[in-house]
């Protein structure tokens, strides 16, 4: 036989392979159905080009701004650009709440989770809506200031003007990418090249990782463009993309596609081996030690292999710490089922991001709690829209030994729902950043939980009284060692006389974006003189800061690593070079928008004092 048809026969089978991936992934992939095989030889429909702008911000996580203004919220990302093709520091940007790793470096820094894919790195995001669904073609994501914060863009399934919530939402990566140092801090249009998908869509999520960047990466507008109809790819005119044989695995390694992760975590039928191999030999405490190295859904697979792993995949003691954070997008109730069993034992447990638009109820998070939260130590749950009253009402009750309570930007709560926070009193750190506790619940918590020593009140906007809280805490949180009060609109010196004398061992004070407070009254120097231990000090945006307080912290606080200053018009440089030879360890000075500080200044600054990041932020 010639040897032209053994090699045709390989290649039509590859060819047939190929084939019967596609069809199999038709609802991933690129083609329809089986009428897009038929008829590849007709000509395809012309599709014209939809191009429009976010017509609403959804969801966010955090945001540098004021909940009642525009200044550099998540709210600015709607609409037409602001600022666009400018550069530099606009207040009509959209600007998150932190950059680089100075927050990784300060006493309120939070432990890690284990087993965290390497692939998942989003600090932050948000959701746009658009006004026309559409297969998406290009996204343009406008950055006005120190770019290359954003690592991942996504789309839903769900439409959000929709009068008939979908019974399944689906959301797909379009682009994914690790964090990247970007040179300068000028203006760009990111284009990324995006993934094809196989539903219309009108909402795009932004994951953002703001950790390389020198300043506060700004966002200016981000533009979707797309078609009404299906892209349909003729097999005359493109060529079958090996990638494509790969594309689960591509999945897994973006963290998203999880499609099959509640299989995974179910009772599976096990295949019969005469032996289990070398890990027969092996102890069970090295057999749990390599385990724990791999990710949750490395360890359901694994499970599935033989009886001996299943064994292993499935004991408590792998499931100590659980972050189901990387997997917020196909967690829901089914998936906590499957890992009750598993979790008896859990102490740290991540649930940020996760459960929204009804993928997890009320009923579902109360019955894994019931199981699972004997032991809780550590419970996370930013961004978590799906709790309510009887969610915190559960915890409470489930949860005797809890000491850290993360419900950033849980902006759902009802405000009388916090006051079942206080039966809590074991609490060490409760983050309460960006919800709607009310002064009656917050002052119930703060007599009744003094076992706290890290506290985040920033952006609480419906506190009254900010200095019967801060009176509060004086009397009763003597072992509080990091404090968030950043935008109190109402504290005065009175308040921070009451804190500094109560709460001396306070290590982090941010009091950034505070305008009742002022230099002339000596609350500055107060904190000072009765505060030695500080480490960090955020007095952002105000104004009257001045020398004499700059060389009392410089007198009485030689441990300080962080200070921010920006935006006062009061402060020399002669008080900054007194506060940089006294305060060894200082690593991070902000002095934006500082009048009296010039470019000139800081470059002498910093070549006098190279272990300090000196930032001096510009407008043009």
């Amino acid at each position: 036989m010639s040897p032209v048809f053994p090699m045709l026969t390989v290649l039509s089978m590859f060819y047939y392979m190929c084939l019967r991936r596609r069809a199999r992934t038709a609802t991933r992939g690129e083609m329809n159905s089986r009428r897009a095989l038929e008829s590849n030889t007709r000509a395809l429909p012309i599709n014209v080009e939809i191009v429009q702008y976010a017509k609403e911000v959804l969801d966010f996580s955090s945001h540098y701004g004021s909940e009642n203004s525009m200044s550099y919220t998540m709210w600015n990302l709607a609409g037409i650009p602001n600022v666009y093709p400018s550069s530099g520091d606009f207040t009509q940007t959209a600007v998150f709440r932190t950059y680089g790793t100075w927050w990784d470096h300060c006493p309120s820094a939070r432990l890690p989770f284990k087993r965290t894919p390497s692939t998942f790195c989003s600090q932050d995001y948000v959701e746009l809506a658009f006004e026309e669904p559409v297969y998406p073609t290009a996204v343009h994501i406008l950055e006005t200031y120190h770019p290359g914060a954003v690592v991942r863009i996504l789309a839903c399934s769900a439409n959000p003007y929709s009068q008939n919530p979908p019974a399944e939402v689906r959301w797909e990566i379009l682009w994914s990418e690790a964090p990247a140092k970007v040179n300068g801090p000028q203006a760009r249009q990111f284009t990324p090249c995006i993934k094809q998908i196989n539903f219309p869509t009108n909402l795009i999520r932004l994951e953002v990782n703001s950790s390389l960047l020198d300043y506060y990466t700004e966002l200016d507008a981000v533009v979707l463009h797309g078609v009404k109809e299906r892209p349909m790819l003729s097999l005359k005119t493109s060529m079958i993309d090996m990638n494509d044989i790969d594309e689960d695995e591509d999945d897994e390694k973006y963290g998203c596609g999880m499609d099959a992760l509640n299989k995974q975590f179910s009772v599976v039928t096990l295949r019969e081996w005469p032996t289990n191999g070398y890990f027969d030999k092996l102890p069970y405490e090295l057999i749990q030690l390599i385990l724990s190295h791999l990710t949750v859904p490395d360890l359901c697979r694994l499970a599935q292999t033989c009886k001996l792993l299943y064994q292993h995949c499935c004991d408590p003691l792998q499931y100590i710490h659980l972050s189901l954070q990387p997997y917020w997008a196909r967690i829901n109730d089914a998936s906590l089922e499957y890992l009750q069993s598993r979790c008896t034992l859990i102490q740290w447990l991540n649930l940020s991001w996760t459960g929204n638009r009804g993928a997890i109820s009320v009923s579902g998070f109360s019955r894994f709690l019931k199981v699972c939260g004997s032991e809780l130590v550590r419970l996370e749950l930013s961004c978590g829209h799906f709790l309510n009253e009887t969610c915190l009402e559960v915890i409470t009750e489930l949860c005797p030994n809890l000491q850290e309570l993360n419900l950033s930007s849980c902006d759902k709560i009802p405000p009388q729902a916090f006051n079942h926070i206080a039966k809590v009193g074991s609490l060490k750190r409760l983050i309460l950043y960006r919800t709607k506790v009310e002064q009656t619940a917050l002052l119930s918590i703060l007599n009744f939980c003094s076992e706290l020593q890290h506290l985040s009140l920033g952006s609480c906007v419906m506190i009254e009284d900010y200095d019967l809280i801060a009176s509060m805490m004086g009397a009763k949180c003597k072992k509080l060692r990091s404090l968030d009060l950043w935008r109190c609109k109402n504290i005065t010196e009175n308040g921070i006389a009451e804190l500094a004398s109560g709460c001396q061992l306070l290590e982090e004070l941010d009091l950034g974006w505070c305008p009742t407070l002022q230099s002339s009254t000596g609350c500055f120097t107060n904190l000072a003189r009765k505060l030695p231990n500080l480490q960090k000090l955020f007095l952002t945006a105000n104004r009257s800061v001045c020398d004499t307080d700059i060389e009392e912290l410089a007198a009485n606080c030689t441990r300080l690593r962080q200070l921010d200053i920006l935006g006062t018009r009061m402060v020399s440089p002669a008080s900054l070079r007194k506060l940089l030879e006294s305060c060894k360890d200082l690593s991070l000075l902000d002095v934006s928008f500082c009048s009296q500080i010039d470019n000139r200044v800081v470059l002498e600054l910093n070549a006098n004092f190279p272990n300090v990041f000196i930032k001096k932020s510009f407008t043009q």
